[in-house]
């Protein structure tokens, strides 16, 4: 005998034997006796075995397979060696080899339960649930304390459409586990599945005898009734509940939903909001059911009157939490009390200042450019927790840009660009096309055409960019062709939108083609009377001069005055009463 051998089987001496386990690392074998030193090949095998699951945990998997390999053609009656191999099969993906070999395990130990668990997983890997259900079956009656076996046994046989089987299992399961809440759930659902809810309902009603200061289960077996056309019965069970659990949270939301059902908008609201003010929920439970509330009313006039003071109360019952704080937040941002929703963000950001979320919430108040300081300010602070998240960046360089801090503005955008995952294509077409904004403000036409370019790129179809790019190559005269066809695109997009009117008829002027140009800038100033500013009548007040209606020019330059253009030639042309470009 080798010294080797000896090692291996002093080791075998000392180790405790262990079955082959289904899951996990390495395993554990039980092996067959290998001391009979007069017995060579079996020695050898064995030895074979030890240095294949050395191998194995060393993950040299072609080195194992080699070595069980041989160890099979020596003594094709080991299971171990066949339960290893199918193991090793299953790692390479050879499903269809491992199944072979698992089954020859089984057929060599038909008492190890580990090997048919493990055959069971693969069944379910091939999503062959049918044969699955069966030797988790077959488990069921080798082990009879067990409760897995039945219930997986139960979850296959119901992938596979046999219900009533799965039925069976799952009885079997709460057997041997009784009052099991998941067990118990899942035939409630299973028996729902099979249109029998008045055994459904037994369930649930036992489950309530079990345990009858559990709201959850009357707002359970509530909507079991609702759902199933015995509102009558709801009602009932509602009554005796609320006696019962009157401030318990589950019960009120039930009895909610159960009057929504039954039209009683009032109890619904009543028990709604009892729901939502109840202490013993945690605040992102009661959070959750005012967002929910606040959804339901919607389309109604006073959703916000009714969502502000509820939203308030949760803040005062806990003014330390920065999630109702955030909440409330958002409700007011949405009655378009800015100042105040500001103040509730910082309020959340000061007692938890990484929530990404509400910083972002706290930046989009600031984007309009009489903000620009606090937009600023307050991105610098967002950046010293969150410095790799490119929409901070930007909104730096949205404020920067407010504040005409141009070189700032393109640093911070140009980074968050760098940031942005390729993927992000809606937030880098925006990105790309402020960028393209801020570099035609400087005078960098080149810079400013490849970012436009670029954002076009990404969504060719994006009519702010299409608009935006025209209107900047028609007033550097340049590429006056490809100007009309973007500005065109982007009316044919956006056929409604005034400003995009009056691109494509400055474009038609710049081209000469004059009354068709004031076609589309009158249109843009009928269109949306309100937005008209001073540089649609500039432009109208253009068109007519080159048309020769000088007097009409004039009338729409001098309301282009009164509506504040920026034109630095405005005054000559009313002046002087002629046209200066």
């Amino acid at each position: 005998m080798t010294i080797r051998a000896s090692i291996y089987t002093l080791l075998l001496a000392i180790a405790p034997v262990a079955p082959v386990y289904a899951q996990g690392g390495d395993v554990s074998v039980t092996i067959e006796d290998s001391t009979e030193s007069t017995d060579g090949k079996v020695a050898r095998t064995d030895e074979l075995f030890f240095e294949a699951l050395t191998a194995r945990r060393h993950d040299d998997v072609a080195q194992a397979m080699l070595l069980l390999k041989q160890l099979i053609a020596d003594r094709p009656q080991h299971a171990a060696a066949w339960f290893e191999l199918a193991r090793l099969q299953t790692d390479e993906k050879n499903m269809d080899a491992a199944i072979s070999s698992i089954k020859k395990a089984i057929s060599l130990d038909t008492a190890n339960k580990w090997y048919r668990e493990t055959y069971a997983g693969m069944l379910v890997s091939k999503k062959n649930f049918a044969e699955a259900a069966t030797v988790y079956a077959r488990l069921t009656k080798i082990e009879p304390r067990d409760h897995d076996y039945p219930q997986k046994a139960a979850e296959y046989y119901d992938k596979t459409g046999n219900k009533e089987e799965a039925l069976k299992y799952l009885d079997i399961a709460l057997q041997r586990n009784i009052d099991d809440e998941d067990l118990m759930l899942q035939k409630v659902q299973l028996l729902l599945e099979m249109k029998r809810p008045e055994k459904a309902a037994a369930v649930v009603q036992q489950m309530i005898l079990s345990d009858p200061r559990n709201g959850r289960y009357y707002q359970l077996l509530g909507d079991l009734y609702d759902e199933n056309n015995m509102q009558a019965k709801a009602t009932e069970l509602y009554e005796q509940a609320i006696k019962k659990l009157s401030n318990d949270p589950s019960v009120q939301i039930g009895l909610a939903g159960h009057s929504l059902r039954i039209g009683d908008t009032t109890g619904y609201k009543k028990w709604l909001k009892k729901a939502i003010m109840n202490q013993s929920l945690e605040g992102t439970e009661q959070v959750d059911l005012l967002t929910k509330y606040i959804q339901s009313l919607m389309g109604e006039t006073a959703a916000l009157a009714e969502a502000l003071p509820l939203a308030a109360q949760l803040v005062a019952q806990d003014s330390k939490d920065p999630a109702r704080l955030s909440f409330y937040g958002e409700i007011l941002e949405a009655a378009h009390m800015k100042d105040s929703a500001a103040v509730m963000y910082k309020q959340a950001l000061a007692i938890k200042p990484g929530t990404f979320e509400t910083w972002g919430r706290l930046l989009g108040l600031y984007l309009e450019k009489p903000y620009a300081d606090s937009l600023i300010r307050y991105s610098e602070k967002a950046l010293k927790y969150f410095p790799n998240q490119a929409i901070v960046h930007f909104y730096n360089g949205v404020g920067q840009m407010n504040k005409d801090k141009n070189a700032a503005a393109i640093r911070a955008i140009t980074r968050a660009i760098d940031l942005e995952p390729e993927t992000e294509k809606d937030v880098l077409t925006l990105m790309y096309s402020t960028l393209g904004d801020i570099y035609y403000t400087t005078k960098q036409y080149a810079e400013s055409d490849e970012a436009f370019d670029k954002s076009l790129n990404l969504d060719p179809t994006n009519a702010n960019v299409l608009n935006n790019y025209s209107y900047y190559l028609s007033v550097r005269g340049l590429r006056l062709d490809d100007a009309e066809k973007m500005a065109k695109k982007a009316m044919d997009l956006r056929p409604q939108e005034s400003t995009y009117m009056d691109t494509y008829g400055w474009i038609l002027y710049k081209k000469a083609n004059y009354q068709k140009a004031k076609e589309y800038i009158q249109k843009a100033i009928e269109t949306a009377p309100e937005k008209a500013d001073g540089t649609l009548y500039d432009h109208l007040g253009d068109v007519l001069y080159k048309l020769g209606d000088k007097t009409k020019a004039t009338e729409a330059w001098k309301m282009a005055k009164e509506k504040g253009s920026d034109n630095m030639n405005l005054d000559k042309k009313l002046i002087e009463g002629k046209l200066y470009e």
